[in-house]
């Protein structure tokens, strides 16, 4: 698999590599390392240190110096004092399923890899939260739950195998999000390891916490305040009942219309996804559900709650889907039926390879008034740098994902990729959108945070980083351009501050 990152991004990686090489790991921290974890927790050798160059966005590479595996808290926070003592740079990584480089490590390094933190520590129905390890893959969490009638809401598209961990660093998102909201609504405490070693709680079981919302600042650091080793996760009651519909469309223009028709009529579904020609011909091919190949665009639909209300709501969302041109409407006739139809959706970036030898996915935010304008424009920068794209996106928040297909081995291919990429990406912000919904910045589009972002609001974000990581030791040049030379200098204070 292949994504993409915007031309001056890369030329600014290359920069940042150089200033952030630090002092080599030398032997000496090898062995204290393994004193912590134990030599079955240690990579050095080149060989084994090549598979994690890079995390999903495979474009920048660059090995770290060495890889350790914790199974604890207290085995986080030793590693991080060792790697203090040695002036060497470190950065935490879950199963490597980020799209934007947040796990690559730029200055080499050390990096901290959580996948053996997989302990569900606790599950509490009565309060209704779970206490998990970092490592704990997303679905292992529901898949205790199933028989207790609860689930943990979050679902990305990647949770058979991202981590929460993981997903507590980039604010993931999923489909159901547009009803039950993303990671940061339901992450009620962290227990992470500072950039110093010491290890630390914010939040916890109750629901509210007196004080600064430190955990709401820590989802969502892309791993740059603190290294997070355990979460406190709110739980959701399985709902009652569901009704899971495919909208077919002769245009996407009329499905777009759709989307803006069903939430403007009050009706909150919980989830609402697009699916383009292009990738429904990936998804049948690979899972022959029986998709109309010669469908323009299909919407997935799904409404949850309470069973008295799902039937006039599946009636009224119908209703407006063929008001606004659907050639069809159809019901999930059963329970397996509808788990079929979302393993097609979650597995849909895997099905790609079916049409392209690579391809890379942008993550975008647009107003959903804004979706056929976005669409068209996405259309428009296909033909004019010659490359085919196909969408697949939580439509109803207006979190796109374009898919542009190429072959990465053709070098005049790659540039019309990142240069389209990077159009794709002014467009959003043009229509009063962002640049990302869920994958995070990385250091794929920190060119792009001076295009959100004023001067003040930078140094205002550097500064709270200073708080926690003054020396820029812990996942350095990571989504800011205020550091290591990507822009203005931060006005931030160089001593640490109380916390």
């Amino acid at each position: 698999m292949a994504t993409t990152v915007n031309a001056k991004a890369g030329s600014q990686l290359a920069a940042n590599q150089r200033a952030s090489s630090g002092k080599a790991v030398d032997a000496r921290l090898v062995g204290r390392l393994r004193e912590i974890v134990g030599a079955d927790g240690v990579l050095s050798n080149q060989s084994e240190l090549l598979v994690y160059e890079c995390d999903g966005f495979v474009i920048e590479k660059n090995c770290p110096d060495a890889v350790v595996f914790p199974r604890t808290t207290e085995q986080v926070a030793a590693i991080v004092r060792a790697c203090r003592e040695a002036g060497v740079p470190f950065l935490p990584r879950g199963a490597g399923t980020s799209l934007a480089g947040g796990c690559l490590p730029v200055g080499g390094g050390v990096m901290i890899v959580l996948t053996r933190m997989r302990e569900i520590v606790e599950i509490n129905l009565r309060d209704r939260y779970a206490v998990v390890q970092a490592g704990v893959v997303n679905v292992w969490l529901t898949n205790a739950l199933k028989e207790a009638g609860f689930h943990y809401a979050p679902d990305p598209s990647s949770q058979g195998a991202c981590t929460i961990g993981g997903n507590v660093a980039t604010n993931s998102g999923g489909p159901h999000t547009l009803k039950y909201g993303v990671t940061v609504n339901h992450v009620i405490g962290v227990e992470a390891v500072l950039a110093d070693g010491r290890i630390v709680r914010f939040g916890g079981p109750v629901e509210e916490s007196p004080g600064l919302d430190l955990v709401g600042a820590i989802v969502g650091s892309e791993g740059t305040l603190a290294i997070v080793t355990q979460v406190w996760v709110r739980l959701t009651r399985n709902p009652q009942g569901y009704r899971t519909m495919l909208g077919v469309f002769d245009s996407v223009d009329d499905a777009t219309q759709a989307i803006s028709r069903i939430i403007g009529d009050g009706i909150v579904p919980a989830a609402l996804e697009m699916m383009d020609q292009g990738i429904l011909e990936a998804i049948e091919a690979a899972f022959h559900f029986g998709f109309p190949l010669d469908a323009k665009a299909i919407l997935l639909i799904e409404v949850d709650g309470l069973e008295a209300g799902l039937d006039p709501q599946r009636d009224r969302i119908t209703a407006l889907c063929l008001e606004s041109g659907a050639r069809e409407v159809r019901l999930a006739k059963d329970s397996q039926e509808r788990l079929k139809l979302w393993k097609c959706r979650k597995q849909a970036f895997g099905a790609i390879g079916r049409l392209s030898p690579s391809y890379c996915t942008q993550d975008g935010v647009v107003p959903r008034t804004q979706l056929p304008e976005i669409l068209r424009q996405i259309t428009a920068i296909g033909e004019r740098y010659g490359l085919r794209i196909v969408n697949v996106f939580h439509a109803g928040d207006g979190n796109i994902h374009p898919i542009l297909l190429f072959d990465e081995r053709d070098a005049d291919q790659t540039r019309r990729v990142l240069e389209a990429s990077g159009e794709i990406l002014d467009q959003c912000l043009r229509l009063g959108g962002s640049v990302t919904g869920e994958h995070g910045i990385g250091v794929e589009k920190i060119a792009f945070m001076r295009k959100m972002f004023t001067d003040d609001d930078l140094e205002a974000m550097a500064a709270l980083r200073a708080a926690f990581n003054p020396d820029n030791q812990l996942s350095p040049d990571k989504m800011l351009p205020t550091a290591a030379g990507c822009g203005v200098e931060s006005k931030a204070p160089k001593r640490r501050a109380a916390l």
